[in-house]
């Protein structure tokens, strides 16, 4: 029987580890080693060579010096967001779409006060026959994508259409989130006209959940440019109806329903004559669950030490 010193320290250390540990999403998985190396050229190139459309930001409070790059486009079929100097693009939190299934409260209206009931591509989602109103933000993973040209008419106001490009709704589209982790998401929602600058680097709350954990929310994403979206061209890259579990009720079970198709369109993605050499692991940035993940293991470890 322990001390009861010790017993009480052990209790504590136990429940900060089961406190740390809610925080570990493991809904992302390792990302194949192209789409690994894919991240390290571009972060090692730099800045992109063949901009489809610049002048977009990653932070309100940044520059607009962030582009969709074609770079890849005629070799691979994918589009991907970049900045300078390496930088990605972050992770805002949207929450547009329907509730309901796996809400719990993290799109809230405080927390989240443009949220709109609508995403851009409903009309296919209803169409899709499934009985379904819209995208669910807690459940499908999706990337914002695109930029409206809207109808405001604002000086310096830069819109990108993907579809100009190849690029077709509710297809798969690659999430490399820091520490080379991957989640297969899809094109389900694009930025519209209403803000105040032209914004890229956004998804869904199902999407950054499975990159950054159950602190993600309405108010709360990746700050780091450190995140890599790639959307695949082709009518090949769309599950269609019967493609994907439209109506499941968790992240999970949807995102296993594309990841055979993500899987597949990563393959395709080839080295680049333009990478440099020796890039691979040169852009690698530990996320924050990763840190949260060493805690709560040097925690547990320090408890079953005491015992």
């Amino acid at each position: 029987m322990l001390p009861p010193r010790f017993s009480l320290q052990l209790t504590w250390l136990l429940k900060q580890y089961l406190l740390l540990s809610f925080f570990v999403v493991g809904a992302a998985c390792d990302a194949p080693q192209n789409l690994r190396d894919l991240y390290d050229a571009i972060r090692a190139k730099r800045q992109c060579s063949n901009e489809l459309a610049t002048g977009f930001y990653s932070k309100s409070s940044g520059s607009n010096t962030f582009s969709y790059c074609g770079d890849r486009l005629q070799s691979s079929g994918i589009i991907y967001l970049q900045g300078r100097n390496g930088a990605l693009a972050n992770m805002d939190v949207d929450c547009d779409g329907v509730g309901g299934v796996a809400e719990d409260g993290r799109c809230r209206y405080e927390l989240s006060p443009d949220t709109q009931n609508v995403t851009s591509f409903r009309d296919a989602v209803v169409g899709y026959g499934k009985g379904l109103k819209d995208l669910n933000p807690y459940v499908h993973p999706y990337v914002v994508f695109g930029n409206d040209k809207g109808t405001r008419h604002r000086a310096g106001w830069h819109p990108f259409d993907p579809t100009e490009k190849g690029m077709k709704p509710l297809s798969v589209m690659a999430v490399v989130c820091s520490g080379y982790q991957v989640v297969y998401g899809i094109w389900g929602d694009t930025n519209g006209d209403d803000g105040a600058k032209p914004m890229i680097g956004e998804a869904s709350l199902a999407l950054a959940t499975a990159c950054g954990g159950k602190g993600m929310n309405g108010d709360s994403g990746i700050d780091e440019d450190s995140i890599l979206f790639a959307g695949f061209t082709g009518d090949e890259a769309v599950p269609g109806a019967n493609g994907a579990n439209w109506t499941a009720t968790d992240f999970d079970s949807f995102e296993k329903s594309i990841e055979g198709l993500g899987t597949q369109l990563v393959g395709r993605i080839q080295a680049d004559k333009t990478d440099k050499a020796g890039a691979s692991g040169s852009g690698r940035i530990e996320p924050e669950w990763v840190h949260v993940a060493g805690a709560a293991a040097f925690v547990l470890v320090l408890g079953i030490t005491l015992l």
